[in-house]
């Protein structure tokens, strides 16, 4: 079957919102289509061969950000301070481990989430389950859980809005080097990780008055002075994607420009199902998300469709299995799939395989957990000699108090303080530096 950009529309679909106004929906999709691009092809081409670095094990993928944006909590100090903490914990890597950084934001386009229930039940009420501000309200009723095309507008002005912002963090001057001691935020400088980033900074500070007495500042080299900055998100509402789909001048080749990457869930991944077919045509870099359950013909299947050339940097598997089940289902796996020969980045998703319910009714994560699985999968690419190329977190900013442990020591009880996710738990930005050190020494030990 050739592909189109349409193609996908012929095809089962899982996890897609239900619109009941198809007229709404098809002039929703038409204002899309005329819309400018919110990445380029080229940029999207760059990345990918960053990522083929990373496949290697010349460099690393660092890709974080929220579960699921929001439409009500969108402000400029947010994406700062997202931003912030993403260019730290770049820094700590590439200092810690002596390696590049990819840095790739879940951000301008991370509004759809799948569930793993179509309803949600209070009391004696059902009604749609919440699926992110693309599709529909958080709010408990009937009119907010209807699955509204108009919110796609809003998603994308919302993501043009974000994308001019971090462009101009990452190319303006507050990605400079000579900044770095001004990125650690307030409420994480008095924890031991956040002092321990001070002493870290201080050491670049040095090299870097060094650089500039032999005659090098960042004044005159941009790689000092600014940063490569990319976005991601999943690609669950395909009447969106398909619209902002751009036939590049350069190559004639299609490219999604909602993002310079994208991926596909475990839920979504089906060989002859929608999401699969999309995908298979944009010539962006496409990640897909690996569960448990996952067998070597699964992963055969996704190459063959999704990376049929073999092209390094292209496709990113996305490991989620949670830190017990990784060490028994993947060592197998991983090592049948290496004698093939397949072009595969691999990073971790230490956050959905260690999703549990509190006692008091939270839904959070176990910060030992998810270093747990970052390490076992670590360990096992070692064993296997192959390399383990980047970590996919769902984090934030904020002080928030959504994972439990960590140098924080956040307990079940203290959750309530602060427990603001539109959907799964997210790092906060301490225990997201913490992360950050324990894993530029896994870097540097593989």
């Amino acid at each position: 079957m050739q592909w189109h950009t349409k193609s996908w529309r012929d095809k089962p679909i899982k996890q897609h919102p239900t619109y009941k106004d198809t007229k709404l929906l098809e002039s929703v999709e038409s204002q899309l289509k005329s819309y400018p691009p919110l990445v380029f092809a080229g940029e999207a081409r760059a990345l990918q061969e960053r990522l083929a670095q990373a496949c290697k094990g010349e460099a690393f993928l660092l890709q974080g950000g929220d579960c699921a944006e929001s439409f009500s909590q969108f402000n400029a100090i947010n994406i700062r301070d997202l931003f912030k903490v993403i260019i730290q914990m770049g820094a700590i890597l590439t200092f810690g481990a002596s390696c590049p950084i990819i840095k790739v934001g879940r951000i301008a386009g991370q509004f759809a989430k799948p569930r793993s229930s179509d309803y949600e039940i209070q009391g004696e009420m059902s009604l749609p389950s919440y699926r992110g501000d693309m599709i529909n309200g958080m709010e408990f009723d009937s009119k907010a859980r209807e699955h509204d095309p108009n919110r796609l507008i809003q998603a994308y002005n919302q993501s043009a809005a974000t994308l001019n912002l971090l462009r101009a963090f990452a190319q303006g001057g507050f990605a400079d080097l000579n900044q770095v001691h001004k990125w650690n935020l307030s409420f994480v400088k008095n924890n031991t990780f956040g002092q321990k980033y001070e002493e870290l900074a201080c050491a670049i500070t040095q090299a870097l008055d060094f650089m500039k007495a032999c005659g090098i500042n960042s004044k005159d080299l941009a790689t000092l002075r600014e940063t490569e900055f990319y976005t991601s998100h999943e690609a669950l509402v395909l009447n969106y994607e398909e619209q902002l789909c751009r036939e590049d001048s350069l190559s004639g080749e299609w490219y999604d420009c909602s993002a310079h990457m994208l991926w596909i869930g475990e839920r979504t991944r089906g060989l002859d199902e929608a999401h699969i077919e999309f995908l298979r045509g944009v010539k962006n870099p496409v990640g897909v998300k690996i569960g448990p359950s996952a067998t070597k013909e699964d992963i055969m299947g996704i190459c063959d469709k999704l990376n049929p050339q073999n092209q390094s940097g292209r496709l990113n598997l996305i490991v989620r299995m949670g830190a017990e089940s990784i060490k028994k289902n993947f060592p197998a796996l991983l090592e049948s799939i290496n004698k093939e020969g397949r072009e595969i980045l691999w990073s971790c998703d230490p956050m959905h395989g260690n999703t549990i319910k509190a006692n008091n009714g939270y839904k959070t994560r176990v910060f030992d957990s998810v270093l747990s699985e970052v390490k076992n999968f670590f360990e096992i690419h070692k064993a296997c000699g192959s390399y383990a190329g980047g970590v996919h977190l769902e984090m934030t900013g904020a002080d928030v108090t959504e994972c439990v442990g960590g140098s924080q020591a956040i307990t079940e009880d203290g959750l309530a303080f602060n427990y603001n996710t539109q959907c799964d738990p997210r790092l906060n930005a301490t225990q997201a530096i913490e992360m950050a050190f324990l894993i530029a020494d896994m870097i540097k030990n593989r």
